[in-house]
């Protein structure tokens, strides 16, 4: 199996080859009881686009040899889906909501990367 790290580029791919935008990287590993070691989280314009960026997400992660996600939840209605890998976790968010949730703000000591 692979690193955390490099399921996290897959994933990365994965939301870049759907046009997500806001891609970024949390390195969380550093950082006390946290529940991954790497938070991937992007945006998407519609609801169409975020399902279409989880399903490429799948793929990628499957192309790479990796087992599917642990755990799928699709919040409110198409609003934010989050995949759980359990070292990683991939946030994808409908563009309004992601400031609404503040995930950047609430693990603000993580070291971040920010893709494009």
């Amino acid at each position: 199996t692979m690193t955390a790290e490099a399921l996290s580029k897959v994933i990365v791919k994965g939301m870049e080859e759907k046009k997500a935008s806001d891609i970024l990287v949390m390195d969380l590993r550093t950082i006390k009881n946290t529940v991954a070691d790497f938070f991937v989280i992007c945006s998407g314009n519609s609801d169409t686009q975020i399902d279409a960026i989880s399903k490429s997400i799948e793929e990628e992660v499957y192309k790479a040899g990796e087992s599917s996600a642990w755990k799928v939840e699709g919040k409110s209605n198409g609003q934010w889906i989050l995949m759980d890998y359990v070292n990683v976790v991939a946030h994808i968010f409908l563009k309004e909501k992601r400031e609404f949730y503040g995930l950047e703000e609430l693990w603000g000591d993580a070291k971040t990367t920010r893709i494009r």
